[in-house]
C-alpha cells in the first residue's frame, strides 16, 4: 500500500518519495533519540518552527502536524480541480485505504470492518442506533466528553437506561467496579481502554470483555486515547465494537474517525438507522428499489456523502505510525515515562499510576491544574488540564533535556 503522494505512481515499485525514504529509514533503524533528531524531527519541521522554544506536552490533544499533511490534502482537492467527474474514482480508493490503513494498525481482520465516521460519537450512535427498543448501558464515569455526552441525552430522551461505574479508590478503576454493574444485567457496556482524565490503561480489558459476553452484553471499547501508542488486536481482544479517530497520536486531526465492527456482525442481522446512499450495494448506479438495498459486509454501515478531506489528512499519520511501528512508539513513551517519572519523584510532585499502568501521558493531581497549566505556558511548557489533573503527554519529538526542564519549571510553581 502507497501513502505517499501516489501523482505519477504506477505500482508499489514505484520511485519512493523523499516521506516514503525517511519512513523506510524510520523502519529499519532503532529509535533513539539521535534517530528521532536526523530523521523525525525533520518530518514535523513547520510545527517545530511553529512553537519554537516552547516545549510541547500536550500532543494527547491535537498533536503536531506532519509537514506531509499539507501535500497529502492538496492532492486530494486536485482530483477535483482537473477532473471533477471522475474525482470519486480516487477518493473512494483513499477512503479504502485509510478503512485498511486503520485495520492494519489495531489488527482488524480487514478493510470491511473498518467504517469511516467524521466523529468516534457518530461511531458511537451507530450502533445505539441498532436496537429497536430501549436498552440498558454501562459505561465508566470518565468516558470521554462526547460519548457521555451521547449516553446521557440517549438515556435523557429514554432511549437507554445508563448506569455510570465510578472507581471504589483513588480514581482507579478495577474490573469489579464494572462487574458490579454489570451483574445488574445490561445490553451494552461503552468503556475506554485508556481513561482520558487520568490516562489508566485497563489492563484487565480481554477479561473484562470475556465476563461481559459471558453475561449477553455486547462491548464498544473507545481506542482514541490509545490507538497509535498502546499496541491493539482488536482480533484478539473480541470486542464486538471500536471507536477512534487520529485526532491525537496519530497526527491526523479532526474528522478522520472509525468504527470497528467485529466480522460476526457483518452478516446482515445488525443494521443501524444511521445510514445513507453509500449503504446500498451500488451507489452509483442510483437505483431506488422499494425495499432497501443494503450492500454486504461493512459498507452496509456507510452512510450518506462522506468527507472525504480527513482522509487525505489522516494519510501522512498513518503512514509514520504504521512506518515507526506501534510497539517501539510504545517501548519508547515508556522509556520517556520512566524518566518523567523519576523526575518528578525527585521534585516531589505526586502523580497517578506507574509505567506501564497508562496510557502515553501521566496526569498530576493539583486542586489548581488549570491555573497551573497557565502558568506553565508563559514559561513556555505547553500542557493541559483535566478534571483537577495536570498532564504532561511527551511524544517522540521530545527529548529528555526538555522533560527535565519542564518537571523543573513545574516543581517552582508546584508549592505558591
Amino acid at each position: 500500500m502507497i501513502y505517499a503522494t501516489r501523482e505519477g505512481m504506477t505500482d508499489e515499485t514505484s520511485h519512493l518519495s523523499e516521506f516514503d525514504q525517511v519512513l523506510e529509514c524510520i523502519s529499519q533503524s532503532a529509535l533513539n533519540e539521535d534517530l528521532i533528531s536526523q530523521h523525525v524531527r525533520g518530518l514535523f519541521s513547520r510545527s517545530l518552527t511553529h512553537f519554537g522554544s516552547s516545549i510541547y506536552l500536550a500532543n494527547h490533544s491535537l498533536g503536531r502536524v506532519l509537514d506531509q499533511t499539507e501535500s497529502d490534502v492538496v492532492e486530494g482537492l486536485s482530483y477535483w480541480y482537473r477532473d471533477a467527474e471522475n474525482a470519486w474514482e480516487y477518493w473512494i480508493a483513499e477512503i479504502n485505504d485509510f478503512r485498511q490503513g486503520i485495520a492494519s494498525l489495531i489488527q482488524a481482520p480487514g478493510y470491511d470492518c473498518i467504517i469511516p465516521k467524521t466523529s468516534a460519537g457518530q461511531g458511537l450512535r451507530a450502533i445505539l442506533n441498532c436496537y429497536d427498543k430501549p436498552i440498558r448501558v454501562v459505561s465508566s464515569a470518565d468516558e470521554f466528553n462526547s460519548i457521555d455526552h451521547i449516553l446521557k441525552i440517549y438515556a435523557q430522551k429514554g432511549r437507554i437506561e445508563l448506569e455510570r461505574a465510578s472507581p471504589a479508590l483513588n480514581r482507579e478503576y478495577t474490573i469489579e467496579d464494572f462487574s458490579a454493574a454489570l451483574d445488574k444485567g445490561a445490553d451494552l457496556l461503552v468503556v475506554s481502554m485508556v481513561m482520558f482524565t487520568t490516562g489508566q490503561l485497563l489492563e484487565y480489558l480481554p477479561s473484562l470483555i470475556e465476563s461481559a459476553h459471558c453475561q449477553g452484553t455486547k462491548v464498544v471499547v473507545d481506542l482514541y486515547h490509545a490507538t497509535g501508542v498502546v499496541p491493539l488486536n482488536v482480533t484478539a481482544m473480541q470486542t464486538d465494537f471500536a471507536i477512534g479517530g487520529c485526532y491525537k497520536y496519530l497526527h491526523g486531526g479532526p474528522g478522520a474517525c472509525w468504527l470497528y465492527l467485529n466480522p460476526e456482525h457483518l452478516d446482515g442481522s445488525l443494521q443501524t438507522l444511521d445510514t445513507g446512499w453509500f449503504s446500498q450495494s451500488e451507489p452509483f448506479s442510483f437505483n431506488r428499489p422499494e425495499m432497501p438495498d443494503t450492500a454486504a459486509g461493512g459498507n452496509g454501515f456507510l452512510e450518506s456523502t462522506p468527507a472525504i478531506l480527513p482522509v487525505y489528512q489522516a494519510r501522512a499519520g498513518l503512514a509514520f505510525t504504521l512506518a515507526t511501528g506501534v510497539e517501539r512508539i510504545r517501548h519508547y513513551s515508556l522509556h520517556q515515562q520512566q524518566y518523567l517519572e523519576q523526575r518528578l519523584r525527585d521534585n516531589l510532585i505526586p502523580f497517578l499510576g506507574k509505567c506501564g499502568t497508562r496510557g502515553a501521558f501521566v496526569a498530576m493531581p493539583h486542586q489548581c491544574a488549570g491555573e497551573l497549566a497557565m502558568q506553565l505556558e508563559t514559561e513556555g511548557i505547553i500542557c493541559d488540564a483535566r478534571e483537577g489533573l495536570l498532564r504532561f503527554g511527551p511524544d517522540l519529538l521530545n527529548s529528555k533535556a526538555e522533560l527535565s526542564t519542564a518537571v523543573e519549571k513545574l516543581a517552582f510553581i508546584w508549592a505558591d
